[in-house]
């Protein structure tokens, strides 16, 4: 559970930076006492009434110095001159201390936090994303950051700074009327903590409707990407209806509920506030009447403390501004917080430093067990040899465990029991980037980036030669498509590539494996979703792999597997059947009868 405590750990390596700059914007504020109470000392030399026991022996050395008498003329001058450095000699200085500072910090942090976040997302295990869509997710840690960036300048600026101009002026009324100051004091700090109970109430009301507004923001983000469905189905209706409803409801708590809540705290706060600024004026009144105090110190007495009183609603203010703020903030934490997947270490920060491994091919899958739930497995005891360069299928009816069995292979998830081997190493003792790097996969939906043909075909390997990439694609069948398009390798594909039909992007999804040049490739349902067309296409592409390096192929298709050097057919996480096509229909098994479904046109189940 993320608290206050990670807000301030947000700019953790920046906190010697931030106390200096609070400092100094704090000791502004308090030099900017010096005015008021200047103002006051002049009234009194006006009046002919005396100077403070300080000033007035600054004044006798300065005349001491610049042997000079000391007459009113003199005493205002010098009065001035401290007025003057202060006021404007500071002007030239403090931006630097006060808003430079506050944003250089706020946007060195958002720089740090911004890369540790993207961290955080590459390293969450894969079962975070099948429950979070990639608009929730990029929302928070989008909201998280900008909040953080925009509360900083903020709070050291303006809350810290005030604070210690509070302590300053109650210091200053202390020196001229100490009954007065206590006053002045308790109003203070009863006004304040009237706001922050206040404030409390209402950032928890903040957080609720921020996670609220989150899921308003998924259900969005998933109109957009599935915004071709919505339009097939003519559900237009009824998704804006649907959001509609959010978007009222989100509107009637912030509007009718926060906000009002806001107004009516600032109402309560106001009035106070002008109670508390009447009475303190009464009083000096009275003192000052009594002879108690001079007219000079009646001046700085009420200027001082109606100061101190003005600065309730900026501190309040900046308050609110927090406390809008600290839901997504705390949000960002939480998500921050979250444990990382067991591939987490695959993330180099130098990646010349990741293990340059070759491998033969030879996979082994020793007394394989594994279950996302561990009481329900999903595959049991699985034998499998895998030799180099041979071409295995997986095949069997949906939910038998064939791409659980890949996911393992690419370290996804750790089995249960047993061990995967390459070339007879445990593949949980290699360095899992390294040894990611030597395998590669084509999916059913191939991943297409919103860019050029070149830079997804290079997504892989961005340093292979021009001379492999169009080997590559001349393999996967995708040379021909490419060169017809408008700007060749060159074209834009889109976002999720849109321009590209089923056929293309999976041939692209080949040709960007081979780049890699994989000692181990699989297939995992890659034509199940393709026309006839597409799909011959795709089975010429990988009828030219054969033999060149090991191949893995899922298929619910059968004609896909029939050249397979080994088929494995899975039944409910078993290996029940394993052979070459021939062998397995002369068995007259699951596999037979796999295939005499699908021969007949009846679907797989």
């Amino acid at each position: 559970m993320a608290k206050f405590v990670d807000i301030l750990k947000y700019f953790g390596n920046y906190w010697k930076i931030s106390v200096f700059s609070i400092a100094m914007m704090s000791l502004f504020e308090l030099i900017d006492l010096f005015v008021p109470y200047a103002i006051g000392q002049i009234l009194n030399v006006l009046s002919g009434q005396p100077l403070d026991r300080i000033l007035q022996s600054m004044v006798n050395s300065v005349a001491q110095i610049g042997q000079v008498e000391i007459n009113q003329s003199f005493t205002l001058t010098v009065l001035l001159v401290l007025v003057g450095v202060v006021s404007v000699g500071r002007a030239p200085i403090q931006p630097w201390i006060g808003p430079w500072f506050a944003w250089d910090v706020a946007f060195r942090a958002r720089r740090e936090n911004a890369e540790a976040a993207l961290k955080k997302v590459l390293t969450l295990p894969l079962e975070f994303y099948d429950e979070n869509n990639a608009g929730r997710v990029a929302a928070r840690v989008a909201k998280g950051l900008s909040n953080h960036t925009w509360t900083y300048p903020t709070l050291t600026s303006q809350l810290f700074p005030k604070i210690f101009r509070l302590i300053g002026i109650f210091l200053v009324i202390w020196f001229i009327e100490w009954r007065i100051a206590i006053l002045v004091l308790v109003s203070l700090l009863g006004v304040l903590a009237f706001d922050l109970r206040g404030l409390k109430k209402l950032s928890e009301q903040e957080e609720r409707l921020d996670k609220y507004a989150e899921n308003t923001e998924s259900r969005t983000s998933e109109i957009v990407t599935n915004i071709k469905t919505v339009k097939a189905f003519a559900t237009e209706t009824s998704e804006l209806k649907r959001q509609q409803q959010r978007f009222d409801r989100e509107f009637k708590v912030l509007d009718y509920r926060i906000h009002k809540g806001y107004i009516i705290l600032g109402t309560y706060e106001r009035t106070i506030v002008q109670s508390c600024v009447f009475l303190v004026f009464a009083l000096t009144v009275f003192a000052t009447a009594q002879g108690r105090i001079s007219l000079g110190h009646f001046i700085t007495t009420f200027t001082v403390s109606s100061m101190a009183f003005a600065e309730v609603e900026p501190i309040t203010q900046v308050a609110e501004f927090f406390a809008r703020r600290y839901g997504p903030m705390i949000r960002f934490h939480e998500f921050m917080k979250l444990p990382v997947g067991l591939d987490a270490s695959s993330l180099a920060t130098h990646p010349e430093a990741v293990p340059q491994y070759r491998f033969t091919g030879k996979v082994e899958f020793s007394h394989l067990r594994f279950g996302y739930n561990v009481d329900r497995p999903v595959l049991k005891d699985i034998n499998l040899l895998i030799e180099p360069y041979q071409t295995v299928a997986l095949v069997g009816r949906s939910g038998s465990g064939k791409s659980t069995l890949v996911k393992l292979l690419f370290r996804y998830f750790e089995p249960n029991e047993g061990k995967i081997l390459i070339d007879g190493q445990d593949i949980r003792r290699l360095d899992v980037s390294g040894y990611r790097k030597r395998l590669a996969i084509v999916h059913q939906e191939v991943d297409i980036f919103n860019g050029t043909l070149m830079e997804n075909l290079l997504y892989g390997n961005p340093n292979a030669p021009i001379e492999q990439v169009h080997e590559a694609c001349r393999i996967a069948q995708a040379d021909d498509f490419i060169r017809q398009m408008p700007a060749g390798y060159s074209t834009i594909v889109g976002e999720r590539g849109v321009r590209l039909s089923g056929g293309q992007r999976q041939r692209i999804g080949i040709a960007r494996a081979l780049i890699v040049d994989p000692d181990v490739l699989i297939f995992d349902e890659a034509t199940s979703s393709l026309d006839y067309e597409s799909e011959r296409s795709i089975q010429l592409a990988m009828r030219s792999i054969l033999g060149t390096r090991t191949l893995i192929i899922i298929a619910h298709r059968l004609s896909t597997v029939r050249e397979a050097d080994q088929i494995v057919v899975l039944d409910q996480g078993n290996i029940v059947e394993v052979g070459n096509h021939e062998e397995l229909l002369q068995q007259g098994g699951l596999y037979q009868r796999l295939h005499s479904l699908q021969e007949t046109g009846e679907l797989l189940a």
